[in-house]
């Protein structure tokens, strides 16, 4: 792989806060946003607002809740997180298109954007 290639790849398989948001308000029916975090709700505490809680250790047993016609978007903690890499894999292998939000719910917050309690 080249890296252009590499990079091409990289560009389709992520997308950043501020393109998820751009994105959500100009085809707002496009994207399925999930939080696959493995944590209680007093360690996660927030989530992205809107997100769906399906987290990791439960996804493959929960994909028929998921949209075929839709981009899933899936979240974890940070850059150091795998999870939703982890996740991305599961859902590509079951036929979903997928991206993973880059930096997690930590870059989302850094930006100040909108979320819900748990």
């Amino acid at each position: 792989m080249t890296q252009k290639e590499y990079l091409q790849a990289h560009l389709d398989s992520t997308i950043s806060p501020m393109d998820f948001l751009m994105e959500q308000k100009s085809k707002p029916d496009s994207s399925y946003i999930i939080d696959v975090r493995n944590a209680p709700p007093e360690l996660k505490k927030e989530k992205i607002k809107g997100a769906v809680e399906i987290p990791l250790d439960t996804l493959s047993e929960r994909l028929d809740e998921l949209p075929k016609d839709k981009t899933i978007i899936v979240y974890c903690w940070d850059v150091w997180c795998n999870m939703a890499k982890k996740a991305s894999e599961i859902l590509l292998n079951n036929g979903f298109t997928v991206k993973e939000l880059s930096g997690g719910i930590s870059a989302w917050n850094s930006l100040n954007l909108p979320t819900e309690k748990l």
